[in-house]
């Protein structure tokens, strides 16, 4: 059964936001995975282990189809830094994968098709 989340962060109108970022990670600056804000995550399913709070289901629900980090981060309205630390939980009980959208598979930069950029350079100059 796949449990009924808020729409968004915990805010008081008056207050608030309710949690403060650095409780949502439990106080946890450092993520044990390397996610840029470009990396996109998705959820695999896979059932993890260890008791998750609720931001954890919230990322997992978020991740359903790709996302970006930064999207998450949005989306939850909590700083990409805590975004990072809770999808590394995740990562590390194997229910999300990343993909650094930036990097190749052999974990250098990819170099952008010059071919396309001239294309769409081209196509920009056409339009002015």
């Amino acid at each position: 059964m796949t449990p009924v989340l808020p729409d968004g962060p915990l805010m008081d109108e008056a207050v608030g936001r309710l949690v403060r970022p650095y409780t949502v990670s439990d106080g946890r600056t450092r993520a044990t995975f390397h996610f840029t804000l470009v990396t996109v995550v998705l959820a695999t399913g896979v059932q993890t282990q260890g008791a998750f709070g609720l931001e954890h289901a919230q990322v997992l629900a978020l991740c359903e189809r790709p996302v970006s980090v930064a999207e998450v981060a949005a989306r939850m309205q909590v700083p990409a830094a805590v975004v990072k630390v809770l999808l590394s939980d995740l990562a590390e009980g194997g229910a999300v994968v990343a993909d650094d959208a930036a990097t190749a598979p052999s974990g250098h930069y990819a170099r952008p098709d010059r071919d396309l950029l001239e294309a769409v350079r081209d196509g920009l100059l056409k339009r002015l």
